[in-house]
């Protein structure tokens, strides 16, 4: 949501949607500073938060995705490839940058599920919530 004294200016954070994912079951949205932001979706279902990262061009070797501890880490390291090439280019839009986007995620994902697929330009990264657990009553007696 837009804070009332900057109103019209687009959150740092993603798309908005930040007030929403702190009650949703992200704790925090960490951005690191990079050369290329690659854009996230996020979506939730009735057993995960699926996050749809778009990176066209790539192949599923090509991204690195870490968890440590409770820091979600999707990256690409672009390396500079010297091809000979026939020809000479008269100009060259397709860039391929490097990106890295770290999310904290809180207790309700459960990390040891966590799984990737990459298709169609798409890495999406489905993080599972954990299975409700019931808190049981209890008296202590004092000894």
């Amino acid at each position: 949501m837009y804070n009332k004294r900057n109103l019209g200016v687009m959150p740092r954070t993603i798309g908005g949607l930040m007030e929403d994912l702190i009650s949703n079951g992200w704790s925090r949205i960490n951005e690191e500073v990079s050369s290329f932001n690659a854009p996230v979706n996020i979506q939730e279902t009735e057993t995960s938060y699926e996050l749809h990262l778009v990176a066209p061009g790539l192949k599923k070797e090509d991204f690195k995705i870490n968890l440590d501890r409770n820091v979600l880490t999707l990256s690409y390291d672009h390396k500079e490839e010297n091809k000979e090439q026939d020809g000479k280019w008269l100009r060259s839009e397709f860039n391929r940058n490097s990106f890295k986007r770290s999310f904290t995620l809180n207790e309700k994902i459960d990390g040891s599920k966590i799984n990737a697929k990459y298709a169609d330009g798409i890495l999406l990264v489905t993080l599972p919530k954990k299975e409700p657990t019931e808190h049981v009553a209890q008296e202590i007696t004092v000894n």
